[in-house]
């Protein structure tokens, strides 16, 4: 009778004891002044393509998808969300946008380049955040008022065609990729997961391995990403790379209490597409992933 009473207490508790709600993600949208998309693992992921820039490497003009694409992903977190990005800036943009978000309370968690000898050049500045998720996208849109980041309603696109053998890359690599406008592109996660102040970061928040590639011209493609690796990780992937011809231009963090402790090799190359598939299965080969 006694444990009879003790349930009945445990079951009155649990329906007056409200469950955290779902963000309102229509209200986070307009405060942000950007509309993001839901994703698998309930993460808001919002994409900022800067398509107001034009950047060239290596004669190769880079797509927003490509090499530009800044993005905000909101997770909830009890009555709360966590706030991660990546954001592209150019040089003149950083430090107006850097001093917004410190007197707003948003977190600097990275600033570095990504690429070499682009015209013009670009930042990456990742940041993180926990509270309230209207304010913090209120805050984030006051920074991103700084630069010169689109916001509003995205342009309509013409359908695109690639201009690869998805087929081939998608063998080379053991993954399936996914297109992305005139952009081929891989996610791919790790065997472990990565944890930010003690919650699992899902891929959407960029904790999965991202494979680009962008057709040149003659069966050709420019390839860049970030491989997320472990320390022990990092010297033979870095080796893989360069003996398969691919160019290391970063090595950092993006986050900071990240465990284990994760580093980002950022790479470039522009050669025959299935070529650079098979030198990136190299290095794929060095990390502990997720079996496709």
């Amino acid at each position: 009778m006694w444990m009879q009473f003790l349930a009945g207490l445990v079951g009155v508790f649990a329906l007056t004891v409200p469950a955290s709600a779902e963000p309102d993600w229509q209200a986070v949208a307009k405060a942000l002044g950007k509309e993001g998309a839901l994703q698998q693992g309930g993460v808001y992921r919002v994409g900022l393509p800067r398509t107001d820039l034009k950047v060239k490497l290596d004669s190769v003009d880079l797509k927003p998808g490509f090499a530009l694409g800044s993005w905000l992903a909101f997770m909830p977190r009890g009555d709360e969300v966590m706030v991660m990005g990546d954001l592209v800036l150019t040089g003149d943009e950083v430090n107006p946008v850097m001093e917004k978000f410190l007197e707003n309370g948003i977190e600097i968690t990275a600033l570095h380049n990504h690429l070499l000898r682009a015209e013009p050049a670009t930042m990456y500045m990742h940041v993180s955040a926990h509270g309230d998720p209207v304010k913090l996208a209120a805050m984030l849109h006051d920074g991103l008022q700084l630069s010169g980041t689109p916001l509003g309603p995205n342009p309509p696109t013409s359908p695109t065609s690639l201009d690869l053998d998805t087929g081939a890359l998608d063998s080379a690599l053991g993954f399936k990729g996914k297109a992305n406008g005139a952009v081929y592109q891989f996610s791919i996660p790790r065997a472990e997961p990565v944890k930010e102040d003690g919650m699992i970061v899902p891929e959407g928040m960029g904790s999965a391995i991202g494979i680009n590639f962008q057709p040149t011209v003659g069966g050709k493609a420019a390839i860049t990403g970030d491989l997320v690796l472990a320390a022990s990780e990092v010297n033979p992937v870095l080796r893989a790379l360069r003996m398969n011809g691919i160019e290391v231009t970063a090595v950092h963090n993006h986050m900071l209490d990240d465990e284990p402790r994760m580093f980002f090799m950022h790479f470039w190359a522009n050669d025959d597409a299935q070529r650079l598939a098979k030198g990136l299965r190299a290095a794929l080969d060095k990390i502990a992933i997720k079996k496709s």
